[in-house]
């Protein structure tokens, strides 16, 4: 939380910042995106970002789908 109470929202990642944290090529990143199978993301002017909760909520679901 910052002083004023509220917490601080986590900052948006990159498909660069993706790939590092999933240890897969960026290219990989885009290619999910197009098959519409890795984690939620949206664009930010042309800039293509990612939340963390929601690339931590698709992890989970593939822990999940793969037992």
């Amino acid at each position: 939380m910052d002083p004023s109470g509220t917490t601080t929202p986590e900052r948006l990642w990159s498909a660069a910042q993706l790939a590092e944290h999933l240890g897969v090529p960026v290219k990989t990143i885009h290619q999910w995106r197009y098959l519409q199978k890795g984690p939620r993301g949206f664009r930010v002017g042309r800039h293509l970002r990612f939340r963390p909760a929601d690339v931590r909520a698709w992890v989970d679901e593939q822990i999940e789908s793969s037992k």
